[in-house]
């Protein structure tokens, strides 16, 4: 048996001390790790400790909640790339959801890893879905104009600063009016509320601060309750049936730097680390001539 284990690993210039040490390490770590189920309920405990938000776990919980069904019962150390990669594939999603989910796989799986309770990473050799590049939808000017117009008071100043100050709808839900400096002429966005977790000033253009002035209030959440329920019926009074993903963070994107020609200033005003993405998606959208109309939409008289 040694005898052909030794001609078996000459090829690869391993001796049978190498297997051996090799296999000794598996089979450790076999002993020392466990269940799926068990790493699950750790890696989220240790993810609430570290103070993420609830969003993100919740995010978490339903995703590796799916990967329990799979494996809850399986010893970590044993699963491996090519199961990892089979059942990627057999979720059956968009290029875009498979690769999150690969993503949330290989976060747990690196935790494993630090713990102790594997040896590698088997999620990092599974394979990347392929996602095609679909040009960003923006709203015109006039359809701008005429969902501001549509919404009630209550949630017009979400509208407003999302389209003209391009804040992410998470970062507006959780905004308050005290952050809302009209006099200063920018909004703040505090790391606390930033998805990013960096803070930010956005600021606040000479339309913008006309829309928001007579609604403004000293302190408490500006976006309103039954904030979804009231956005789908000024649409529906718009008469915007179709609605692009991130219409309004990419309407200002794109007319902001159709008419700024500012491509670092509109990086810092997004909260994005690079300009990269800003000429990946937004240039040459829109033309300057519409921009010039998107920036001096106003409220009617």
């Amino acid at each position: 048996m040694a005898v052909e284990c030794h001609d078996q690993l000459a090829p690869y210039g391993k001796t049978i001390a190498d297997a051996t040490t090799f296999y000794k390490e598996h089979l450790e770590s076999i002993k020392r790790s466990c269940t799926v189920d068990e790493l699950v309920a750790g890696f989220l405990q240790n993810k609430e400790y570290d103070g993420k938000r609830e969003k993100y776990l919740t995010d978490l919980r339903s995703r590796l909640g799916r990967f329990q069904k799979s494996f809850g019962v399986r010893t970590v150390a044993t699963l491996t790339t090519s199961e990892c990669d089979d059942w990627l594939r057999a979720l059956r999603l968009s290029a875009q959801s498979r690769n999150n989910y690969r993503g949330v796989l290989s976060t747990f799986f690196a935790y494993a890893v630090t713990r102790g309770f594997c040896q590698a990473n088997p999620a990092t050799g599974t394979a990347k879905a392929k996602t095609t590049f679909k040009p960003v939808e923006v709203l015109t000017p006039e359809q701008t104009r005429r969902l501001l117009e549509s919404a009630d008071t209550e949630i017009l100043p979400c509208l407003a600063i999302a389209a003209f100050g391009g804040l992410r709808a998470v970062e507006i839900s959780r905004l308050d009016w005290r952050e809302v400096k009209l006099d200063r002429g920018f909004i703040e966005v505090t790391a606390s509320k930033s998805k990013t977790a960096s803070r930010r000033l956005v600021t606040i253009q000479p339309n913008l601060k006309i829309w928001l002035k007579p609604l403004a209030r000293k302190e408490g959440s500006v976006e309103p309750t039954n904030f979804r329920k009231r956005m789908d019926a000024a649409r529906a009074r718009a008469g915007l049936d179709q609605w692009p993903a991130n219409a309004l963070r990419h309407s200002f994107a794109s007319y902001h730097l159709a008419k700024f020609q500012d491509a670092p200033a509109l990086a810092l005003q997004m909260g994005h680390t690079t300009t990269a993405m800003l000429f990946a998606h937004y240039r040459e959208v829109v033309t300057p001539d519409t921009a010039h109309a998107y920036w001096r939409i106003l409220p009617p008289r």
